[in-house]
């Protein structure tokens, strides 16, 4: 007999072994033999974190009802030298709002609440915006609600601090505009699942963690699952999340309790029944689960990807359901393909794992053979046409994308010349009078407003983007005309501006230094994620009052100078 069959039947012996100290109603894992050829390779995707001196993940694959594979790799703890396993317990941060969407779904079906009834029915401290936002806008993050981690980050808070339940909701109470109206718009909000969590609260009389509990993590025996609403708790077998700096690992402070948006805690064990419950239905029946499967839509009929906690697209031809997460170091990923009966599920505790990349890599490795051919837009898909200088004249100038986003379009002889902020510049094809292919971006820049004169503005993709001053040097900028102290009533917080080296410099008691850049007139960037753009306010006089701060998912926030 020799080794490898000596192996086998130490395999086979470990297999019934488990079989029958293992509870019936766990998932029935496939044979060894039969994914043998797969194994190895999904193992070699996460060999650079599987030693004992790095974090790591655990990860599980499910195909058909069976886990086809589960194993952990690399360390869930490095001071104590404690491996990761299936039963790991990760912080899987934003995945947790499916779990929210559940519940929200639940109560629905069951007549609890409408998700058309406005969010005053059930929290009346919201502020009245002037605009109804309703439960299904929550869901969908069309809220218009400030997203909390940008918006505290203005504030001055660090994502490192304790941040609670309860000082999130705070936060909204004091909020005093929305990003944009109800459903006119999709903005990602970590908020809005927070209110929902609240919703959840109040109408069932329990906290949300007990709630999840009893209706979901009890039926579906997730019994090492929970929502961490008190960040000193402690949880037997929680992995440490780790961050790479100047090539080491630094442990993260985690002390966020962030209900439904984020702080499921939980390990691929008790996700994987989680995952095989939307194939038996045991809760929340086919109601529940087709509903979170119902894709969001704006005011004007667009329909989004996003649905309860999930966003539903296509992956090589096929569709799938996934959500990511990422908090704190921890990075996590849930993706089910339905009609193939597959999922993955990856959670790590090592900030540089990337754990969507790796997902999509063991995707490619099972699924290849289903993968569909996909409609290719690299080419352009209409003959170039000749326009004179005069014609292509009236679409140079600088164009806004976005907060801290800009296009220069530029001419160049007979041909024009697009360049975004800290991009390359790349050619345009005319393909019609007003409208240009550029290979680079794969996509359409078609200009509106030049019939009697210069455009207005251009449609990129789903940006509309106006015509705005052009870029402006940092010499031709007074600095002393800023300086002073602003005050945002919102956020009870006060920056200076202050002039170093010729340059406006905001300073913080909590972030220190910020240094801006001069955009156009009065409009400043920063390379700070949550100050990525500072307009100046001026009276009709010309003095500056105040100034306005926003990122991407907290816009407008008003500082008055005093």
């Amino acid at each position: 007999m020799n080794a490898m069959h000596i192996a086998r039947l130490a395999l086979i012996r470990i297999f019934f072994l488990f079989l029958f100290i293992l509870p019936i109603v766990l998932p029935r894992v496939a044979s060894s033999q039969s994914i043998e050829p797969t194994t190895r390779q999904v193992d070699s995707l996460f060999a650079q974190w599987d030693t004992q001196e790095s974090p790591g993940a655990a990860i599980a694959i499910i195909k058909e009802g069976e886990v086809l594979y589960k194993k952990g790799y690399g360390m869930a703890n490095l001071d104590h030298g404690i491996p990761n396993s299936p039963s790991t317990i990760f912080d899987i941060a934003s995945v947790s709002k499916q779990f929210g969407g559940v519940a929200i779904a639940m109560l629905a079906q069951a007549g609890e609440i409408s998700l058309d009834d406005e969010i005053h029915t059930y929290i009346p401290e919201v502020p009245d915006f002037g605009h109804p936002i309703t439960v299904r806008q929550l869901v969908h993050h069309t809220s218009g609600l400030r997203d909390w981690p940008a918006t505290l980050a203005i504030g001055g808070w660090r994502m490192d601090d304790v941040i609670s339940f309860d000082q999130i909701l705070r936060m909204v109470w004091k909020q005093q505009e929305l990003n944009f109206e109800p459903g006119s718009a999709y903005s990602y909000s970590n908020t809005g699942y927070n209110l929902l969590a609240e919703l959840v609260q109040r109408v069932t009389k329990k906290s949300f963690s007990e709630w999840m509990h009893e209706h979901v993590f009890s039926p579906l025996e997730m019994n090492h699952s929970h929502f961490h609403d008190d960040h000193e708790m402690i949880v037997k077998n929680r992995a440490q999340a780790y961050r790479k700096t100047y090539g080491q690992y630094k442990m993260v402070p985690n002390g966020l309790t962030a209900l439904a948006s984020s702080s499921l805690f939980t390990s691929v064990d008790d996700l994987i029944k989680w995952v095989l419950n939307f194939e038996t239905k045991a809760v929340g029946g086919p109601e529940v689960l087709s509903l979170m499967h119902e894709q969001g839509s704006l005011n004007d009929g667009s329909e989004l990807s996003y649905a309860f906690g999930n966003s539903i697209w296509s992956y090589r031809g096929l569709e799938h359901v996934t959500h990511s997460g990422g908090w704190a170091g921890f990075n996590t990923y849930l993706l089910r393909f339905p009609k193939e009966r597959f999922a993955v599920i990856v959670l790590s505790n090592a900030g540089d794992l990337g754990a969507s990349r790796r997902a999509y890599e063991i995707v490619d490795l099972y699924l290849k053979d289903r993968f569909l051919e996909e409609e290719s837009t690299d080419s352009n898909p209409a003959a170039s046409v000749d326009l004179t200088v005069d014609e292509l004249d009236r679409f140079v100038g600088t164009y806004k994308l976005g907060l801290n986003w800009y296009v220069t379009i530029s001419r160049e002889g007979n041909r024009l010349i697009t360049q975004a902020t800290e991009e390359k510049a790349f050619d345009m094809t005319p393909v019609s009078s007003t409208k240009f292919w550029v290979p680079a971006y794969k996509a359409h820049i078609d200009f509106k407003g030049a019939e009697s004169g210069s455009a207005t503005h251009f449609e990129y993709k789903t940006f509309i983007a106006p015509r705005v001053e052009d870029i402006i040097s940092q010499e031709d900028v007074g600095v002393g005309v800023y300086l002073g102290d602003y005050y945002s009533e919102e956020l009870e917080t006060t920056y200076s501006v202050h002039a170093q080296e010729g340059k406006v410099v905001l300073h913080h008691l909590r972030h220190g230094r910020i240094e801006l850049s001069p955009l156009i007139e009065d409009v400043f960037g920063s390379d700070h994620w949550f100050m990525a753009e500072v307009e100046f306010v001026r009276d009709s006089a010309g003095e500056i009052t105040g100034f306005i701060a926003s990122n991407s998912r907290a816009r407008n926030i008003l500082f008055n100078k005093f």
